[in-house]
């Protein structure tokens, strides 16, 4: 038959990688192909001649037949088709040993004229439905499980998995470094540095031991047809043994971390997203009797191709989360700080556990006069928006300080950044621009703290001589409300004191009230807050009280131990608005100056004393004060009654005025003006030598 060994080899039709055998029309086989042969295990020689049915034992599902109950069905076709094209007559689901489904399709092999005539044909296409099973829940698994992470290392650990021991008995996935960090992969093109580290591998049993173990950067590799292949972005099937060693000839060094001892057969796919090879996946069988075939390296195709995508995914995800983390880091101060005000420390935890960023932030800010700054904050949303935000708010904040400005003024100044911010926003982002912030300004001279609110949370003082309690702070509206005043509460803080600055993540616990989360953070303090235990312990001990499960909000908080300048290092005297009581100012600094010590700046402070006690008097009336303070600078204060803003300006060679705040700039390090609620304070810094600063050390109780 002619017709009918087309039918067999493939040529006819396109079932080259099934099994076929060819009937006459009372169903006795006449041809048997190789496949046949080898899945039901019988010879052509053995078949050829017997009725097919006598051979298959045929079923069907009922479809009118409820549970399920499978009924016989026969075995041979009738063929009726008018044309001579190979056609499908009948499909039967078939069921050989409980094992195989097999499917019959009909087509006529001889005819003439309009009818099938003679012998007729049919084709049996056998497949093992307990493969095809496998591995259809092999490929349910793969979509359930892969991708679900979006780390990297993760994604690549689910994927091999998944493999073992389904679909193989040892598996690794190896990306490229850059992938690692969130960097997309170099272009991979031939020999050479492979850029690729083992990061995820399973067994079914214990790892081979000295074959690459995870976390081994692959090898450089000599330029091997197979290696091309993955570049290209091809599997690889490695059907034997033998064709792995040969894969490898020339460059046995490359065998004990490729090739498993007791390996027989291996696939190998590359992760290849948007035509970058970010990796490369493979399984070996070590136990399987069965070696792989084309179809399992198809199916690895497919699973190796979601799994890049996943990978892919979770590596610009970590780019991004490093960007904003990169950015917020940039944008919070330093952790700790040692000042003549007072020592901190700033912890910064972000929600899920690193997982998102959001707008929480602290800061410390030096200002004139030995006084500093602390700022606590919580902008609202979290991403990437909201770290911007965080830092638009924290660099005006630390201008508008520069200004030495009261706190309630200040916050007013930023209420309205954070309104102007909101209209310049996109449509449908202005409701959610917004923040809460603390500010508040400790003086260690006269060791008065004055706090403002605009709607965050009250800071907790823990004083030496007193239980931890909670600051009551008159609340402003949060910031970006507009049209409402801010208040000012003072305090007065003992040299030692803790002061503790928060966002509402500390003290929220599975929704609970925060009046609650509040007293526990009290309770707390004043149980960890000695005298001798650094704050960045206490800040760590705090954290460590919120659970373990990662935080559902941002938390910021700044610890603060307050310091005060001893009284023997302040001099003040106050002088009427007269010219001739300059030359006393200058002779009493002169007398201060050689009691601390400090002979060789009194030439120039006098200088800096004279020009500004003669402005205040020309300008601001009187009384005036005048302070000196020493600690790492020698700080030099002229208060008067007057609110004129003093202005620095370059005196033409014919003036007979106008240069004394010249000269106090070129004399001092940095010299500036703040005002209080009557009148004005100019200051002046000169820094002095170690030497001198020895002597100046703030105390601390």
């Amino acid at each position: 038959m002619n017709a009918s060994s087309g039918l067999v080899g493939g040529g006819s039709l396109p079932f080259s990688d099934v099994a076929a055998a060819v009937v006459d029309g009372d169903g006795v086989v006449l041809q048997w192909s190789r496949t046949a042969a080898q899945l039901l295990d019988r010879t052509a020689a053995e078949v050829c001649g017997q009725p097919l049915a006598q051979l298959i034992e045929t079923e069907h599902r009922d479809p009118d037949t409820s549970g399920g109950v499978r009924t016989p069905t026969a075995g041979r076709a009738v063929l009726r088709h008018r044309s001579g094209r190979p056609v499908e007559v009948a499909y039967h689901a078939l069921r050989l040993d409980g094992s195989y489904d097999v499917l019959l399709l009909a087509t006529p092999v001889q005819y003439a004229g309009d009818w099938a005539q003679g012998t007729a044909g049919a084709a049996a296409l056998f497949t093992d439905a307990a493969e095809r099973g496998r591995r259809r829940d092999l490929r349910h698994e793969a979509s359930a499980r892969i991708g679900d992470s979006l780390d990297v290392l993760r994604t690549a650990q689910d994927l091999v998995d998944v493999l073992v021991p389904a679909f193989g008995d040892l598996a690794w996935a190896s990306l490229a470094d850059p992938v690692l960090d969130g960097d997309e992969p170099p272009k991979l093109a031939g020999a050479g540095a492979w850029h690729m580290r083992r990061v995820a591998a399973a067994s079914v049993g214990p790892w081979p031991a000295g074959f690459g173990p995870p976390g081994v950067a692959d090898p450089p590799m000599p330029d091997l047809p197979v290696l091309r292949r993955v570049q290209r972005g091809e599997t690889v099937l490695v059907p034997d043994r033998a064709s792995a060693l040969a894969m490898a000839e020339g460059h046995p060094e490359l065998i004990p971390l490729l090739i498993p001892e007791h390996g027989h057969s291996a696939v190998s796919a590359p992760l290849f997203a948007r035509g970058l090879v970010l990796g490369a996946v493979a399984v070996w069988r070590t136990e399987h009797a069965e070696a792989f075939d084309q179809a399992d390296a198809d199916l690895l195709t497919e699973i190796a191709s979601r799994a890049a995508l996943s990978v892919d995914n979770a590596r610009r995800y970590t780019r991004e989360h490093r960007a904003v983390v990169a950015l917020q880091q940039r944008l919070l101060p330093r952790a700790t700080t040692d000042d003549p005000a007072a020592e901190t420390a700033g912890l910064y935890w972000p929600a899920g556990g690193g997982a998102d960023i959001g707008g929480d932030w602290f800061d410390v800010i030096p200002l004139p006069s030995l006084r500093v700054a602390f700022v606590i904050g919580d902008v609202v949303g979290h991403g990437l928006h909201a770290a911007a935000t965080m830092g638009r708010l924290r660099t005006a904040i630390q201008t508008l300080a520069d200004l030495e400005m009261e706190p309630d003024e200040l916050l007013a100044h930023l209420d309205d950044l954070v309104q102007q911010l909101a209209g310049e926003a996109p449509h449908g982002h202005r409701e959610v621009i917004g923040a809460t912030c603390l500010y508040a300004v400790y003086d260690p001279v006269t060791r008065h703290c004055a706090l403002a609110s605009a709607g965050h949370l009250p800071p907790v003082v823990v004083r030496p001589d007193a239980a931890a309690h909670v600051l009551e702070v008159s609340p402003g509206p949060p910031l970006g409300v507009g049209g409402m005043p801010f208040e000012v509460t003072e305090t007065v803080l003992p040299p030692g004191s803790v002061l503790a600055l928060y966002t509402d993540g500390l003290v929220e616990r599975d929704h609970a009230d925060l009046g609650a989360g509040i007293r526990r953070l009290t309770e707390n303090l004043g149980v960890l807050c000695r005298r001798d235990r650094p704050l960045d312990d206490i800040g760590r001990a705090l954290l460590a009280d919120t659970g373990n499960a990662p935080p559902r909000d941002d938390i910021a908080l700044l610890l603060a131990r307050t310091r005060v300048v001893p009284a023997d290092n302040t001099a003040s005297w106050e002088f009427p608005a007269d010219p001739a009581i300059v030359a006393d100012a200058r002779e009493a600094v002169t007398r201060q100056l050689a009691a601390w010590g400090l002979e060789e700046v009194a030439f120039t402070t006098e200088l800096v004393v004279s020009e500004l006690v003669t402005n205040a008097i020309r300008y601001g009336g009187g009384p005036v004060e005048l302070r000196l303070i020493r600690d790492k600078a020698l700080v030099c204060e002229v208060s008067d009654p007057s609110n004129t803003q003093p202005r620095l300006r370059r005196a033409r060679t014919t003036d007979e005025g106008g240069r004394g705040l010249f000269l106090v700039a070129q004399l001092a390090a940095r010299w500036g003006c703040r005002y209080g609620r009557s009148g004005k304070t100019i200051w002046a810094e000169q820094p002095l030598t170690t030497v001198d600063v020895l002597a100046a050390k703030p105390a601390t109780a």
